[in-house]
């Protein structure tokens, strides 16, 4: 039995019908009418992603490759609108449209006082939609689509709060870095356009073998290789999406948007487009060891560095975004040494624990009446059972502690990058190590900085007091109207749904989904460059994994960082100023994160408005204001007023006028004839 195309034209359509039905009717339909519309259309998807998940896995279907209908033809190219589902899309599909559901669900709590509640609803439905149309494509042209349409509404709503000025500074953030990715994106597709003759991905993958020797003419002495720049320009897009060094800067400020979004941008959509889109074009990439090399390097430095700004980080939101980034870089990282199973299968699970911290975070910010600072945090487990329950589970899947989730995903890239021998891979394993030990700072840190110890708030009731909200200024930190309590069961649930895959999914599904293969032809690898072959030749079974996995050096530094941030945050809070003070240059730098965005906003934002100014002042105020506009209007002035002296309206002026013109056309006269008798 076969996918029907009506399934799947269900899957991507029913969240876009919700989004159009709150987006347009919300003012008839209400509040809980946009709600129900959207959970509901997002529901169907899932319930159905579930479906095509089991039919091509145990119901025998095979891959469903087919265009809808021809978008536009010209000439003998054409592009088309259609899908193409195998186990890498519904692998995909399930956790898009899981965690968008429980963040559905969530936002019914979290924006519950919010006027925007409905536009709201339309926005994460849209963003759904979007996503799906992303990993759905069978062609280039369809991708970019769902491509710039994720990216259209990351803009929206990360600026969500739109009266809130850094909201608005953060969307244009984002936007404007990733139109730098997205530019070097198109001509990737350009490329492949160009060299392959097609957009659609079976035809483009079954002739990529011809790029081999192709280049492309840069100067006259100089040939680029046409499959590295073809694939590093794919990678540009990549970075932008998914916020790799030095294209990073916009992720950590999208945490101005509601937290929701938040979660689903970090989680399951926007971010992971990226990895998915490079594992989705192995083909192409596994003909270019640069490009490999380009992208193993990149990422190794986003996991590590990046994940260190996250240690000095107060803002508990921006904690969790760092780490994002850090993930994202060792995605990234096992992209780069061919492991592309490993990066899509930490995809996976990274997103469930991610959207579990960021929900959990946003539980904790509704109980602190919208405080994000844990300096002002401090004893709220005793508060708050579940979420710190289920925040601690999502913690030690992201410290990737044996038989958590992340454990299995994590561990199996650090030995895969292990593995590789690929130009760089010395320096990629050292990062990805590393990243163990900074992955444990950052995370226990806001554990105990937010669930344990003294707290670091007070309590002061002001009955009738309205509430605050994300987007209003802050009353004084750390100053409470009334002592937190666990959220309502709308938060509380999906927290409980996401810890169950954060803590079991690895488990049942690392020998088939990791070291098997059961991405089958969704994934193309060479031999030569099959690092995980290498990595599951010792594997045993998920359990004999985990515990292998408490003698290797990630464990190993996952707990002594946990040592030492419990040493230092439970018992001695004292030494974390000593600690800050000792290291001052250091801090400095993470904190300033190493001034990073200083550079560009000084380079490239200011650069770019005193460029613009420049042309201003030459351009338009000198050339076209100046001399085109003001010059032609001073010369027809200059000539009106000559004019408007000669035709005075005066009799006399006219008889005088006339008559010294005929003395001089009579001279004129005069002088030509003596001219002539005079020859």
């Amino acid at each position: 039995m076969g996918l029907s195309t009506s399934i799947l034209l269900t899957i991507a359509l029913a969240p876009l019908v919700g989004c159009l039905l709150a987006g347009f009717l919300g003012k008839f339909i209400g509040r809980a009418g946009s709600h129900t519309v959207t959970i509901l259309g997002v529901a169907i998807s899932c319930a159905l992603a579930f479906y095509v998940l089991y039919q091509l896995t145990l119901g025998g279907a095979p891959v469903y490759n087919q265009n809808l209908y021809t978008w536009f033809q010209i000439g003998h190219f054409s592009a088309s609108v259609g899908f193409m589902v195998d186990r890498l899309t519904a692998m995909m599909l399930v956790v898009v449209s899981f965690v968008s559901l429980l963040v559905h669900l969530y936002t019914i709590g979290y924006m519950s006082d919010d006027p925007g509640y409905k536009r709201f609803f339309a926005y994460i439905s849209l963003f759904t939609f979007s996503m799906f149309m992303l990993v759905m494509s069978n062609n280039f042209m369809q991708l970019f689509f769902g491509w710039e349409a994720v990216g259209l509404v990351s803009y929206l709503l990360i600026g969500f709060w739109y009266k809130k000025p850094t909201a608005i500074f953060a969307n244009l953030k984002a936007f404007l870095v990733n139109r730098v990715g997205d530019f070097g994106f198109l001509l990737g597709i350009a490329g492949v356009l160009y060299f392959l003759g097609t957009m659609d991905y079976t035809t483009a993958f079954a002739a990529a073998p011809s790029l081999v020797g192709k280049t492309l003419q840069i100067t006259a002495n100089t040939h680029w290789d046409a499959a590295t720049v073809v694939c590093i320009c794919l990678f540009i897009g990549a970075m932008g999406k998914s916020a790799q060094v030095p294209l990073h800067v916009w992720l950590p400020d999208s945490m101005e948007g509601p937290t929701p979004i938040s979660a689903l941008i970090h989680a399951a959509t926007m971010v992971t487009a990226g990895i998915f889109m490079v594992a989705r074009m192995s083909p192409l990439f596994e003909l270019s060891q640069t490009a490999l090399s380009f992208i193993m390097v990149i990422g190794a430095t986003t996991a590590l560095f990046t994940g260190m700004i996250g240690i000095v980080q107060n803002d508990i939101k921006r904690v969790i975004a760092y780490s994002t980034l850090s993930q994202l870089g060792y995605m990234t990282v096992a992209l780069g040494v061919s492991a592309y199973t490993g990066a899509v299968y930490h995809l996976m699970t990274h997103a469930f624990f991610k959207a579990l911290l960021f929900l959990g975070a946003g539980s904790v910010i509704i109980a602190m009446h919208h405080e994000q600072d844990m300096r002002y945090m401090g004893g709220l487990g005793k508060h708050m059972k579940v979420t710190c329950f289920t925040m601690w589970i999502g913690s030690l899947a992201l410290c990737g502690v044996p038989f958590f989730s992340g454990f299995y995903s994590k561990d199996a890239i650090i030995e895969a990058v292990g593995e590789s021998h690929r130009w760089g891979a010395h320096y990629a394993y050292l990062c990805v190590l590393a990243g163990a030990f900074v992955t444990g700072l950052y995370t226990f840190r806001q554990m105990y900085l937010t669930f344990h110890g003294k707290e670091r708030f007070t309590v002061v009731e002001h009955h009738g007091h309205a509430q605050l909200d994300d987007h209003h200024d802050h009353h004084e930190p750390g100053v409470l109207e009334h002592a937190p309590h666990e959220s309502p069961w709308v938060v509380t649930v999906p927290l409980v749904l996401l810890a169950i895959p954060s803590l079991l999914v690895g488990f049942f599904t690392v020998g088939p989904m990791l070291f098997g293969n059961w991405f089958g032809n969704a994934i193309h690898i060479d031999e030569a460059n099959n690092v995980m072959a290498e990595v599951g030749k010792d594997f045993h079974g998920a359990m004999a994994l985990a515990l292998e996995g408490f003698g290797q050096p990630p464990f190993f530094l996952v707990l002594a960082a946990f040592v030492i941030t419990t040493y230092i945050y439970l018992f001695n809070p004292a030494m974390a100023g000593k600690i800050k003070s000792a290291l001052k240059p250091l801090w400095t730098v993470l904190d300033n994160k190493y001034w990073v965005d200083n550079v560009y906003f000084a380079v490239f934002a200011r650069g770019g408005v005193k460029l613009g100014q420049g042309f201003w002042k030459v351009a338009d105020a000198g050339l076209i204001d100046g001399v085109m506009v003001n010059g032609s209007v001073s010369v027809v002035h200059r000539i009106a007023a000559t004019v408007r002296r000669l035709q005075s309206g005066y009799l006399y002026h006219y008889a005088f006028a006339m008559i010294v013109g005929l003395i001089v056309l009579l001279g004129g006269y005069w002088l030509i004839g003596s001219g002539v008798a005079g020859q």
